[in-house]
């Protein structure tokens, strides 16, 4: 066994206890083996304060554990290191919108209920549109197609933890110390423009979330208004009429791939047109919402599942495609998340099934079960909170 094959699994045990986020190998980067025996054992890392192992188990050290090398054939199937988890700063950008001035004065309630829009959303003539916007609370679902609210944006968060621990009693430690800020009162009363969300979810794709913030900057800054002080320039998204009437190379100086630009033109386009409304977004099912997204191109079903969860304010959104999801519902379930397995081509720490059988229990609030399968795996998800 040459000593390049030996490094290589070497590199792929370690992947599974870095949570995939290692670099890719490259032949230059190679290193001779270490003349370490066979029988020698690796001892794994204490873990850190607020770890899974501490939060499911309680404070301890793990035992030591041996590693047999490969198997040529399984190393061959697992060349390619899994993708790292979608960073929660996309969903920064996201969510970044203008916030409420008076934080010491609490929000309005509004009527809310889990499986519609809870956010207000931003019109392109500037107005503000809620989901119980122009009719009555009591309103019969037949007419408006929006079920009848359930409770209120003061209420829902705290109704959606006790549903969560009444499901799993063992989530009280991370529900205790994390505070859900997005599905708060102050968060579900931040207007969110839909364009500007989505527009920011395609600039973050594939760029770390310091550039993606300098790209959108850079972009703001190609549709100065006229009259309104420098300090205030930056808070003004342009519209899709503005967006749409470009040229790609105009939008291209704000740092963005030809692709991307493209992608951001067509998504103006769409919400110019009529095809694409904050109106759609508000009455519109979650499918339906799904399914003419994921339509648009530049917009992938992980992007529009983030954008439905923490834009719009959806109580019950559910990603199988995330990694960090993946290995926070594993880890609470008992299994041992230091395994990565590859399947069918995907890197899975539980297959599709067994996450939807496992969260249908947490319905209809699976948004916030989400978001804390993040928290009790350690992904840093300050990047929502602080934008």
């Amino acid at each position: 066994m040459s000593s390049r094959r030996i490094t290589r699994s070497a590199a792929i045990e370690n992947l599974a206890l870095t949570n995939g986020k290692s670099p890719p190998l490259h032949p230059a980067t190679i290193k001779p083996p270490s003349k370490t025996p066979k029988s020698s054992k690796r001892v794994a890392p204490k873990p850190s304060e607020g770890t899974t192992e501490q939060f499911l188990h309680g404070p301890h050290k793990l035992p030591p554990i041996d590693r047999p090398s490969t198997p040529p054939a399984k190393r061959a199937r697992l060349s390619h290191p899994p993708p790292e988890t979608p960073t929660p700063s996309l969903i920064g950008l996201i969510t970044s919108g203008p916030k409420l001035n008076n934080k010491d004065e609490a929000p309005p309630s509004r009527p809310a209920e889990p499986h519609i829009t809870n956010a207000p959303l931003q019109t392109p003539g500037g107005s503000h549109l809620t989901a119980y916007t122009g009719r009555g609370a009591s309103a019969s679902p037949s007419k408006s197609g929006i079920p009848r609210p359930t409770t209120t944006t003061r209420s829902l968060l705290q109704e959606a933890c006790a549903h969560l621990l009444q499901v799993e009693p063992r989530l009280q430690p991370v529900i205790a110390k994390h505070h859900c800020r997005i599905f708060a009162p102050e968060g579900l009363a931040e207007v969110v423009d839909p364009f500007r969300a989505l527009a920011s979810s395609i600039m973050g794709q594939q760029v770390s979330g310091a550039a993606a913030a300098s790209i959108k900057k850079k972009f703001i800054e190609l549709f100065p208004l006229e009259g309104v002080p420098e300090a205030e320039q930056g808070r003004a998204f342009p519209t899709p009429a503005q967006v749409a009437a470009c040229e790609l190379g105009f939008l291209r100086q704000a740092g963005l791939s030809g692709r991307k630009a493209e992608y951001i033109k067509g998504l103006a386009e769409k919400f110019a047109s009529g095809e694409l409304t904050a109106k759609m977004l508000v009455e519109g099912s979650y499918e339906e919402v799904l399914e003419k997204l994921i339509a648009v191109r530049g917009l992938g079903r992980w992007s529009v599942e983030m954008f439905a969860c923490f834009g719009l304010k959806r109580m019950d959104v559910f990603s199988t495609g995330d990694l960090g999801v993946q290995r926070g519902m594993a880890a609470l379930v008992g299994k041992d998340v230091k395994k990565l397995k590859a399947k069918g081509g995907k890197w899975k720490y539980m297959s599709e099934a067994e996450m939807l059988a496992q969260s249908e229990k947490f319905a209809p609030y699976r948004s916030l079960f989400m978001w804390y399968m993040w928290r009790i795996e350690d992904v840093n998800v300050d990047a929502i909170q602080d934008n």
